[in-house]
């Protein structure tokens, strides 16, 4: 599915020779607009230049990433890629002239499972509880998530075939923030994204997580049950990757990649993403592309299958 990088005749050694731009594609003040600037912060500690983010939102990533992709190929230009960069864009053939294999991904450094939570106002303390109303009463219980073709969509839908329930499902354009919104006025009794952009409704009590759609415990929230430990088996949800524009050198390459590598095993990041309800998973260049063709896969196959 990738194209294999150019190698380069010269060995750049001096590399990196002036500060690197790294293109996250949504607006500032996002999880992964927060994540990005964090490890990047992080990595630059060893190299002998900086690297400084840029927001460049819309198109669902693909106006950020089609800047990566026709930026010079020197390891100058840096972008991150999301499920919508993987799944969203390929899928529906959206934009036109964004492609895949015009950009390299060398390491992912997180996933992030989506969760359901729900509103205090709804009564619902548990997924069980959930479940149960959704099944006696179909079409009532109000789920809000992102529009078709989404993450959250596709999770939500799969839940419902895996369950056999059938939910009010609510699409919300945007960041989760409208979610939210609908959350704390009653609008919709649960919403379907991770627990990290839930994170200030649930602190404050607004909003209680009943389940994250994994089979690992998230340990920012141990309170909340993986689907796997109530006897589902469904992972659904968002991660971050790293790329660069096809025909960057190899040896920049992994320069590069042992920058964010050393940033990403440091107790300061760690710490620090765990902290946000985040869970840090690290692939580097050997294995990352297998993962992405691997992921689509199995992706594209549940999409068919729902009629999506």
């Amino acid at each position: 599915m990738f194209a294999t990088p150019f190698v380069s005749t010269t060995v750049q050694a001096d590399y990196p020779v002036r500060d690197i731009r790294l293109i996250v594609p949504w607006p500032a003040g996002g999880g992964a607009d927060a994540i990005s600037r964090k490890i990047s912060n992080l990595a630059e500690q060893d190299l002998p230049k900086s690297i400084y983010v840029e927001n460049i939102g819309g198109a669902i990533t693909a106006s950020g990433l089609m800047q990566l992709s026709k930026a010079r190929p020197d390891g100058h230009t840096v972008g991150i890629m999301t499920y919508d960069s993987i799944i969203t864009l390929p899928r529906g053939n959206l934009v036109p002239g964004y492609s895949l294999d015009r950009m390299i991904p060398f390491a992912r450094i997180t996933k992030e499972a989506d969760a359901i939570v729900v509103s205090k106002r709804s009564g619902y303390e548990s997924y069980e509880q959930l479940i149960e109303a959704a099944r006696e009463n179909p079409g009532t219980v109000r789920i809000g998530v992102a529009p078709q073709g989404s993450g959250p969509f596709l999770a939500v839908r799969r839940l419902e075939a895996a369950t056999g329930v059938t939910f009010n499902v609510i699409t919300y354009p945007g960041s989760s923030t409208a979610e939210a919104e609908a959350l704390l006025s009653g609008e919709i009794d649960g919403a379907i994204s991770s627990l990290g952009d839930f994170s200030g409704i649930l602190d404050s009590g607004d909003a209680l997580g009943v389940v994250e759609l994994s089979s690992e415990q998230n340990p920012a929230y141990p309170d909340v049950p993986p689907l796997s430990k109530l006897g589902g088996d469904l992972e659904t949800g968002s991660f971050i990757v790293l790329a660069v524009p096809k025909g960057t050198p190899d040896d920049v390459i992994s320069t590069l990649e042992n920058a964010y590598h050393s940033a990403y095993e440091t107790p300061e990041f760690q710490k620090w993403i765990t902290g946000v309800g985040v869970t840090p998973s690290w692939l580097g260049s050997d294995e990352v592309n297998d993962w992405i063709a691997e992921y689509q896969q199995q992706t594209f196959s549940a999409m068919d299958e729902l009629g999506l």
